[in-house]
């Protein structure tokens, strides 16, 4: 089982190499702005790492770049060596899903742990203080866990907060809950609406996937993503013409996201994804 270390304990381990993994999404990007501001010895050794499988949004990579430039360190892009048609081909064409969730062990998972080998290591995890959570912790014992919003006492406020502060909340938020793959299971069926709006692209490709693979299966258990996006397009009509007009405020979405709560935490499924 893989140990869980303090801050100080892990500054005091000189013969390990220290790692922290980026997703692309808030959590772990504000975790690497803390420690660089608070934890600068910390900051200095870590290797800051962001596996790439190819099916990212530019959004995505727009933010990376920003972070990389606060961070005055490289950010390494990690690859899972084949894109995601030769994993799903691998796999007999079934999509995967909250059960069969290959695409992380594939794509994200066996990177990292080639990664890092049999080396000793820290890896520091961006879970908040306000989560009942773990993520993903290799059960490698070469590996070390810290959390230090966990130990610190930081919530969700305070990654806004750091966000706002320094490279600005990654542009996906408008209409997104996570990171991750653009054709991620897990999105709700607005995001697969707002991935039609905002990438069509991307969207007509998911939907290629869906109808040429899958084996009967699709993106959303039992629907196609038309049909999902369809019924997306009917409630949020159903809620603007219900809507008063004079009630209406302007909100900027940084706002909004910032008084959201949480997915469920069944549905934060793969979190070395899009912590």
């Amino acid at each position: 089982m893989t140990k869980h270390l303090t801050l100080q304990e892990a500054s005091e381990l000189e013969d390990s190499r220290h790692v922290l993994g980026l997703s692309g999404g808030k959590d772990s990007a504000a975790l690497a702005i803390y420690l660089r501001d608070h934890y600068p010895d910390i900051h200095n050794r870590v290797e800051y790492f962001f596996t790439d499988t190819g099916a990212e949004l530019q959004e995505v990579y727009d933010f990376l770049d920003k972070l990389e430039a606060y961070l005055g360190k490289e950010i390494k892009k990690l690859s899972p060596e084949r894109d995601f048609e030769h994993w799903l081909k691998i796999h007999n064409n079934y999509l995967p899903s909250p059960r069969q969730r290959w695409c992380t062990s594939m794509m994200k998972i066996k990177p990292f742990e080639k990664f890092v080998g049999n080396d000793p290591v820290v890896t520091y995890i961006g879970i908040r203080a306000d989560e009942n959570r773990e993520g993903y912790i290799s059960q490698k014992e070469n590996i070390q866990a810290v959390f230090p919003f966990m130990e610190d006492g930081l919530i969700r406020s305070d990654i806004f907060r750091i966000l706002e502060n320094t490279v600005g909340i990654p542009e996906y938020y408008r209409w997104r809950s996570r990171s991750g793959c653009y054709f991620c299971f897990f999105q709700r069926q607005d995001e697969w609406l707002g991935l039609k709006r905002e990438h069509p692209d991307l969207f007509a490709e998911a939907v290629r996937i869906e109808k040429e693979s899958g084996q009967g299966y699709t993106w959303v258990q039992g629907k196609t993503l038309e049909e999902v996006v369809a019924h997306a397009e009917k409630t949020e009509g159903a809620r603007t013409s219900n809507r008063n007009a004079k009630s209406v405020h302007t909100i900027k979405w940084q706002d909004a996201l910032r008084d959201q709560e949480d997915d469920d935490p069944e549905d934060q499924a793969c979190m070395i994804c899009s912590l």
